[in-house]
């Protein structure tokens, strides 16, 4: 009776788990909404306040001469639609071998901007993928240089000159404007082969009088685009300062507190997501101001201001800043930090294990250049890694052969010393000694290998080129396995949600598992054992919706696992023997205290 009640009890608490597993990930988790291409686009209502936290005046301020740039009353409010945004004429087409988009003239803005390896769906007529857009639409998200003249930011709706027709990696653009006291100002565009535009902002101060001016740069965007914070991918405002990676705040966070102004010189700052990221990279003009701020619960802002510096008449000022917005590619980042960038690669979310996943990554590259298919490299890499630790295994099972050879002498010195834990002791470390058995030995492997293959799992999850990667009928080892057993897998047009999507490496999942677990006989009471029959299930319920690259590689893994399991036992027949004797003889146990308890 105790047992059927404490399995009722288990199955419940699995449920519990499945049915929370998922409530949690929608909460905690929740998709970002997809980006969609310019065509599908339609305005979203900004019902949130635009006000800046910092301030009671908001949208209504302008910068004072402590290094403020606030909204300017004069841009217009309300929702755009991005197709009737980007059909403005003043605007000048960017076109380089990664990047293509356009500069907003009004306002001297990079609010076009679209990434040209990489689509926005697994659809091959669904377009680039769009990392910046104009303010006011839905997927707000651009960069703007500009100058705070006298405390007061430059108008917003100011409409800026260019001199060239397109920018290209070998046609530099410049944007100039003159104000009403014949300051002239000149932001200098120039973009490279990858993701990095250079702006250099000059002054020439052909009026009368001294002014006081500071070169600013701003990213601004919405949170309703960008992907989730996770434990292990940050996704959020991000820089170095001081030498030291700055990202401890999500967007929610950054919300409740306003502001965060990190202490220390800026190398750089922006917003990451998990394949994409956006920053500003300082010159070498004193900084007076470099943070991170919320406008509204949704709209946040990563400024770049320069120290105030009189600019004499006749004189003239000249700050160079750049702008990155692309992809996180390990490699490109890389080489943007070797440039002088300081920890650039960083803004990828490597953590504590940075040392060992990037040499796992750039193995699976390799893989994926060599077999063509990223699915086949990832079973490949798993193959390796499991090959490399095959010899830990080893002395792992040594290890427990070892100690079942010494337990009936453990025994027997624990029977005669039971009253003298001290001697008893003692003597069982003598025979450790004696016998030349370790004890940490057999669990020494499994620690070396937690930080392996969760190294492993990282590599999975930041691994941009996994992305839209397709293998047999999987179109996206990023995105979950599609052929879910509810719409018989794929056959019938309609996606099953959460944890009820349980697809073919789910079940595989599942079952390898199951079948580990069966092939290592360990000796433990009934209960336990329900419990370990229920384990494999309840993980293919909360495994369903990763993505199915790593779902691929623990299937894989476990494949290996039975492989090299039989081959231990074959080698360590009395381990298995052992095992097996000691579950029969606990079985036993069991029944003569039922016995006992009915005979009560």
């Amino acid at each position: 009776m105790d047992n059927q009640r404490n399995l009722l009890l288990a199955v419940a608490l699995s449920g519990l788990l499945i049915l929370g597993w998922d409530v949690a990930m929608r909460t905690f988790y929740p998709e970002a909404a997809v980006a969609p291409t310019s065509e599908q686009t339609e305005p979203a209502t900004q019902s949130e306040a635009r006000a800046d936290p910092g301030t009671a005046a908001g949208e209504g301020e302008v910068a004072g001469t402590g290094g403020e740039i606030n909204e300017t009353a004069a841009m217009p409010t309300g929702p755009v639609k991005l197709d009737e945004a980007l059909a403005s004429p003043n605007r000048v087409p960017i076109d380089s071998p990664r990047v293509g988009g356009s500069i907003n003239l009004v306002g001297a803005r990079i609010d076009d901007l679209m990434l040209k390896d990489y689509r926005e769906t697994v659809d091959k007529d669904s377009g680039p993928v769009r990392l910046l857009a104009p303010e006011r639409t839905d997927r707000e998200y651009f960069a703007e240089f500009g100058f705070i003249v006298d405390g007061q930011r430059m108008p917003g709706n100011a409409v800026w000159q260019a001199d060239g027709e397109k920018l290209t990696p070998s046609t530099p653009v410049t944007l100039t404007r003159t104000d009403e006291n014949g300051i002239t100002y000149r932001i200098k565009l120039s973009i490279d082969e990858n993701y990095m535009i250079t702006a250099d902002q000059t002054v020439l101060n052909s009026s009368e009088n001294a002014a006081i001016i500071q070169p600013y740069a701003f990213i601004k965007r919405t949170s309703e685009t960008a992907t989730p914070d996770q434990f292990i991918i940050h996704s959020g405002p991000i820089g170095v300062f001081s030498g030291t990676l700055h990202d401890p705040n999500s967007y929610e966070e950054l919300a409740e507190i306003g502001r965060d102004t990190p202490a220390g010189r800026a190398a750089w700052l922006g917003f990451t997501d998990q394949y994409w990221h956006s920053s500003l990279i300082p010159g070498e003009g004193e900084i007076d101001s470099a943070g991170f701020r919320a406008l509204s619960e949704t709209l946040f802002r990563s400024d770049l201001i320069y120290d105030a510096q009189t600019v004499p008449a006749g004189g003239a000022l000249n700050q160079t800043s750049r702008l990155f917005a692309g992809a996180k590619e390990s490699t490109v980042l890389d080489a943007y930090e070797d440039s002088g960038i300081p920890l650039f690669g960083k803004a990828i979310s490597w953590g504590w294990f940075e040392w060992f996943e990037r040499p796992m990554l750039w193995l699976l590259r390799q893989l994926n250049d060599l077999v063509g298919n990223f699915g086949v490299a990832i079973i490949l890499l798993t193959v390796i890694v499991r090959g490399l630790l095959f010899p830990i295994a080893q002395k792992q099972f040594a290890s427990m052969a070892g100690m079942k050879a010494v337990q009936p002498k453990m025994k027997a010195i624990q029977e005669r010393y039971k009253d003298d834990k001290q001697k008893q002791q003692q003597e069982i470390m003598k025979l450790y000694k004696d016998e030349g058995v370790n004890p940490l030995a057999g669990c020494l492997p499994l620690i070396l290998q937690i930080p392996i293959f969760f190294a492993l799992y990282k590599v999975l999850m930041l691994s941009i080129e996994m992305r839209h990667e397709p293998f047999l009928y999987i179109k996206d080892l990023s995105a979950p396995d599609p052929a879910t057993i509810l719409n018989l897998f794929g056959l019938l047009p309609f996606e099953v949600p959460g944890f009820l999507g349980i697809g073919v490496l789910a079940v595989l999942l599942g079952v390898t598992m199951w079948l580990t677990f069966k092939l290592n006989p360990s000796a433990m009471d009934p209960m336990q054992q329900q419990i370990f029959n229920l384990m494999p299930w309840i993980l293919m319920f909360v495994m369903a919706p990763f993505a199915a690259g790593l779902l691929l590689y623990w299937v894989t893994s476990n494949l290996l696992t039975l492989a090299q399991q039989s081959y231990l036992y074959s080698k360590h027949p009395q381990l298995k023997a052992q095992a097996l004797k000691d579950k029969a003889e606990m079985a036993k146990k069991k029944e003569r205290e039922q016995a006992e308890k009915g005979n009560v």
